[in-house]
């Protein structure tokens, strides 16, 4: 009998949570939005506890959250969001809080990183130990394996905040990451989109001017991406990505950009199957959750 798992997806807009075994038995979900740290957690809470009612008892928790996070068991802060600009969630004890309810094992990192995993394990990934994950939407973040480990570190990749050229002539807007303005986060994430062209990203036409511009800075950022870290596949979700004109001008930006440096098949005659959408589409990151869960019991 395979354990049951509880998986958090714990996003910035949302949380999605679920439990189940896997992609296959995905019993029972729920979302709600995400609001201060007490109200969210405690309907998290609530839901996995009217689960276990339904389903039987938990093996363990797994969850993949927005950060800045510490993933580090090791830390005394583990388990804690740490320097997010979303209010309220600076120095969240998310684990801790979890913990104080449920005594099971719980697998803590980016949503990012899980939604890697999760490809690595059942997605569009299954193929290859070298990989990245990006997620455009509210935010840009990304999760990297390396020989088939996720990567941490200081403490963990975050390849939204990277800098990138910017033409201001081309593109007069500042940026919107509080942190550090025009990085790739506060050039190419949904709000941004919405901020410069003075309406939602999901409103634009296809052929608006503001796909060109985004696949422009996504691909200057796969560049970045491809010289340092050499992933043998290059996965995007989240919002921004479901415009389906995206894709083809960013494969091509892409391979522009590298100018012939990195010489590989994958990405001279199959970059199609290079650079690509989530396998487990929208799933990739509570399923990821899943698979965090699955890592930490014993």
């Amino acid at each position: 009998m395979s354990n049951l798992i509880g998986g958090i997806e714990a996003g910035g807009t949302k949380f999605v949570c679920a439990v189940g075994t896997g992609p296959d038995d995905l019993r029972d979900e729920a979302r709600f939005p995400t609001t201060t740290p007490e109200e969210t957690l405690s309907k998290a809470i609530a839901y996995f506890e009217e689960a276990q009612a339904k389903h039987g008892t938990l093996s363990a928790i797994g969850i993949g959250a927005f950060g800045p996070l510490d993933p580090n068991p090791q830390s005394p802060t583990f388990g804690h969001i740490t320097t997010t600009p979303k209010p309220h969630w600076g120095n969240a004890d998310v684990v801790g809080t979890m913990k104080k309810v449920f005594n099971v094992p719980i697998g803590f990192d980016t949503d990012v990183n899980a939604a890697a995993l999760s490809e690595h394990h059942w997605g569009a990934a299954q193929n290859v130990d070298n990989l990245i994950y990006l997620t455009i939407g509210t935010g840009v973040g990304g999760g990297v394996m390396v020989n088939g480990q996720l990567v941490h570190g200081l403490i963990h990749p975050e390849l939204g905040h990277i800098s990138l050229p910017h033409d201001w002539e081309r593109d007069p807007y500042k940026g919107r990451c509080p942190y550090h303005g025009d990085c790739l986060e506060g050039m190419a994430a949904g709000p941004a989109i919405g901020e410069r062209w003075q309406t939602p990203a999901y409103e634009l036409p296809s052929d608006h001017p503001a796909w060109d511009l985004e696949a422009h800075y996504l691909a200057l950022a796969l560049r970045t991406f491809i010289c340092t870290l050499s992933p043998q596949r290059i996965i995007l979700g989240g919002g921004v990505m479901e415009q389906p004109q995206l894709f083809p001008l960013l494969r091509k930006k892409t391979k522009e950009y590298l100018n012939g440096y990195v010489q590989s098949p994958a990405l001279l005659d199959e970059i199609n199957n290079y650079i690509v959408p989530p396998g487990l589409g929208n799933k990739a990151g509570v399923l990821g959750a899943f698979a965090l869960g699955m890592a930490v019991i014993k």
